[in-house]
């Protein structure tokens, strides 16, 4: 029973904000057509030539035409004021176009940059890699011509000779294929417009 009655208020409890809001919003659509009657229902004041202030110029037709050419020197035409307009709105258009012709050479330019940046820092990367071969190549062509003296290139003497000779070779094979693959890289980037810093570092 206690239960039951708890759920009820849980319930009961829960729908009390809707309930809350749905009549706040019928309060407030209320007042919405409250403001709308206001408006239509209020007389409308209509202006005649006999609520209007008497202008003792106003009888004389001379001075009428000299304040008139007067307020049209003060106040151009509405021909000169469009044509103002036109002129500035085309001005504004003119100079929004140059900004984005800008921004766009400018975003061009950053992209080319990157591009050039990838391109020298591949090329980089393959001249370590020949560079390292290259010196591993030397000091192994070193320590056999220092332990053999100039059998090198003649036919080994020993297991241990024939494997660095043939280590040896591997690694220039290795070398020559990594050259390849340099002068392969710097030529995809010149061919592709990179400048000399980029493909020849």
């Amino acid at each position: 029973m206690q239960r039951m009655f708890l759920k009820i208020l849980a319930i009961a409890l829960l729908m009390l904000p809707v309930a809350y809001a749905q009549s706040l919003g019928d309060v407030a659509r209320e007042n919405r057509e409250k403001k709308a009657e206001d408006a239509s229902t209020a007389p409308a004041k209509v202006i005649t030539n006999k609520d209007l202030p008497k202008d003792e110029a106003a009888s004389q037709e001379p001075a009428e035409t000299d304040s008139a050419s007067e307020k049209s020197k003060e106040h151009p035409s509405t021909d000169q004021r469009t044509a103002e307009q036109r002129s500035d709105d085309q001005r504004s258009a003119e100079q929004r176009a140059s900004h984005r012709a800008v921004q766009r050479s400018m975003q061009q330019r950053l992209a080319e940059q990157r591009v050039a940046g990838q391109w020298k820092r591949q090329i980089l990367a393959q001249e370590n890699r020949v560079a390292g071969l290259q010196s591993r190549v030397d000091q192994m062509n070193a320590s056999i011509h220092a332990t053999y003296g100039s059998t090198q290139y003649e036919a080994p003497y020993s297991r241990l000779q024939a494997r660095q000779l043939q280590r040896v070779a591997q690694l220039q094979q290795q070398l020559d294929e990594q050259k390849m693959k340099l002068a392969d890289m710097q030529e995809s980037a010149r061919r592709a417009g990179m400048h000399t810093v980029v493909y020849d570092p």
